[in-house]
């Protein structure tokens, strides 16, 4: 990646005490409605009878807005309506794996004209402000409606229950009315964030390359300022679009660009460094391109576009840029795409009647907000949904300073169907394999990271666990004890279908990824209770973590340790960070490894050579993978191992710690 190793990034439970799950509400907020339990992290909803499904992929973003709202308002008395698409096969096996019958119609609005008589109109969001979808939805939620813009609404004969047209200048405007005036009355137990708006492609734009390496560069030596000739893209609508794609999709090394400068007929119209406040004046598309150290990068499939419009009548117009690594630069003069409502994980806020905001945690009149919805939050109020820009770890951070954990939901689909209304039976019930004889090996364990992410519990996971190589090798699949709550039939499904060499192990950092160091000392003490009983609920007995401030990996400490410990029944061990090296230690007598970060089989391959070169082969030596779970499957994870020489035995996580723990009992 372009970023440094350590900066890699990458739902009846009565278990739980009052004082473990917290009231999770903010002041003044209302209570909790019927059709949701009160117990837990998470709001849940009754168990579905019969569902009826459809595919939404030939509709607009913001047609599936209005059918997906529709799908929350229905869900929160019973869940009857399961939405999908079709682009994700995932989506229609999950609906084949659930034991709920359903039927598929390929017309989704038979169950507008179906569910028409459960809601009392739609509340008009302004295309012209996109945060105002979001605002849309929480008022909706409340009053009973559905979102949609003033033409879907017009067009289905749907009563206006509130127009939010003209209302706002901009969006944190329509954000901060929104937390004076309609947030307060919420029975809020949760904060969840999604983007408003999804950017959707137009068709047969032609663009136009500037620049592009020839080959390879994955070290920053081709770090220069570049320039390019943008007057042939000058044309009556006045926009120029510049975009900044990965040469090479395969190796994760895309361009890093550090200042962009803009000039019409010698003078500049635009100059900013990414990830800086200047920046945004021109940003039209980010997608999930990535922020680090003041720089802006895209690997793999990963864009970022910035539109710039010079003055009336200009004749020249040049681009400068400072950039690296593996960079495609091309521009166009049509706009590549228009924003449409984002549907994913709307129905689940619609459902659970929460508040739901898109605010940046890096820039500074949106994080002023962002800090005051935390502050007026109770500590360990879950925050589901993800961060703009890809801000995740300066987000993590601050949600942790105020003792809020994150659940990565924004492209979680159906959620107020498997948020108790597709249930499954979850065990608690823990067994380990047979511990082997200590010998001189090297004892490897890999775990595949990135299992706090909800959606990729559902998508990303799915598809690798349907991987023919899963089974062959011991294999720790971090994955969400929150799943117990927000979708106990994938969790259960996971549990059931494991072979002997599938652990599951308890995703970062707990009930809830987050990085206890930043955290106050009172509010981590509830989250590691609620944390150890989810895991015992869930049947889990071994942790990854995450341990950091911003991008800055930190050890643990005792006092932290000692919490997991205390208040974590029967804990084995904690594997955390991505690092790039596997250091053991024991802490108060737990054992600890930070996780050597294997991005691909051959990166995987070189790492472990280094450490069996290195090994002295006269002891036992104790080493933990990560395993970047977005670009390795099963079968990579055999093909590594098979590659490895005899002096190694890869173990699953829980006899890893049973056996470092071995090593302490012999001293």
């Amino acid at each position: 990646m372009s970023a440094p190793l350590s900066t890699l990034s990458r739902r009846t439970f009565l278990v739980l005490s009052s004082a473990a799950a917290g009231t999770c509400a903010l002041p003044g907020f209302a209570a909790t409605t019927s059709t949701q339990k009160s117990t837990g992290a998470l709001p849940t909803f009754p168990p579905a009878k019969f569902l009826d499904a459809s595919d939404l992929t030939a509709l607009t973003g913001d047609e599936q807005c209005l059918l997906v709202s529709l799908e929350g308002q229905v869900n929160r008395k019973q869940p009857r309506l399961y939405f999908y698409w079709g682009t994700d096969t995932t989506n229609q096996r999950w609906l084949n794996t659930i034991t709920v019958p359903h039927q598929i119609s390929t017309d989704p609005w038979e169950f507008l004209a179906k569910y028409r008589s459960e809601i009392r109109g739609a509340v008009v969001y302004d295309i012209n402000v996109p945060d105002t979808v979001n605002v849309a939805t929480a008022i909706a939620s409340m009053r009973g409606g559905v979102i949609a813009t003033a033409a879907l609404a017009k067009a289905h004969q749907l009563n206006v229950i509130q127009d939010l047209t003209g209302q706002f200048a901009n969006g944190m405007a329509a954000y901060q009315w929104a937390f004076d005036n309609v947030w307060p009355k919420m029975p809020n137990r949760i904060l969840t964030a999604i983007s408003p708006t999804n950017s959707v492609q137009v068709a047969n734009v032609q663009w136009t390359t500037l620049l592009q390496v020839t080959q390879p560069v994955t070290d920053g030596s081709n770090k220069a300022v570049y320039t390019a000739d943008l007057t042939p893209f000058l044309t009556s609508s006045g926009a120029v679009y510049v975009r900044w794609q990965d040469a090479y999709t395969n190796d994760g090394w895309g361009p890093s660009v550090d200042q962009v400068t803009v000039t019409a007929d010698g003078n500049v119209i635009a100059s900013f460094q990414p990830a800086s406040a200047g920046e945004a004046p021109y940003v039209f598309d980010l997608d999930s391109s990535q922020t680090a150290s003041g720089w802006r990068f895209a690997d793999g499939t990963e864009y970022f576009i910035y539109k710039f419009v010079p003055p009336t009548g200009t004749k020249k117009l040049t681009l400068s840029c400072e950039m690296w690594n593996e960079y495609v630069v091309s521009a166009t003069g049509t706009a590549p795409s228009v924003q449409q409502g984002n549907p994913n994980f709307r129905d689940y806020i619609v459902a659970a009647q929460a508040p739901v905001f898109w605010l940046d945690p890096e820039d500074t009149t949106q994080a002023a907000l962002f800090t005051s919805i935390l502050q007026h939050a109770q500590p360990d109020t879950p925050y589901l949904g993800w961060f703009p820009q890809g801000h995740e770890m300066p987000g993590v951070t601050l949600c942790g300073q105020y003792g809020s954990p994150l659940v990565a939901a924004d492209y979680y689909i159906n959620g107020s169907v498997f948020a108790g209304g597709a249930p499954a039976h979850i065990s608690s019930r823990i067994t380990h394999p047979p511990v082997p004889k200590l010998e001189n090996k090297i004892y490897l364990t890999l775990t595949m990271v990135e299992g706090d992410n909800a959606q990729y519990n559902q998508h990303r996971m799915r598809d690798m666990w349907d991987d023919a190589g899963r089974g062959a090798v011991p294999l720790n699949w971090s994955i969400s004890v929150l799943l117990y709550d927000l979708g106990p039939a994938i969790l259960g499904y996971y549990q059931r279908t494991a072979t002997a060499n599938d652990l599951l192990m308890a995703g970062p950092s707990g009930a809830g990824y987050t990085y206890p160091a930043v955290w106050p000392a009172a509010a981590l003490e509830g989250y590691t209770q609620r944390s150890g009983a989810y895991m015992q609920a869930s049947g889990m007995d071994t942790l990854f973590a995450y341990n950091r401030n911003g991008s800055n990996d930190l050890p643990f400490t005792a006092s932290i340790i000692d919490r997991y410990e205390r208040n974590v029944p029967g804990l084995l061990g904690i594997v955390y960070n991505y690092e790039s090296s596997s250091q053991v230690s024991f802490i108060d007598g737990m054992p600890l490894a930070t996780l050597l970060g294997v991005n691909d089989l051959a990166s995987g391959q070189t790492e472990l050579a280094q450490v069996a070169a290195a090994w002295s082969g006269t002891a036992p030596l104790f080493v933990a993978a990560g395993l970047e779970s977005w670009n390795m499957t099963p079968t990579d994870a055999k093909n590594l191992v098979d590659s490895l020489g005899s002096q190694f035995q890869v173990v699953r996580g829980d006899t890893f710690f049973q056996m470092l723990r071995a090593t302490q009992k012999k001293s």
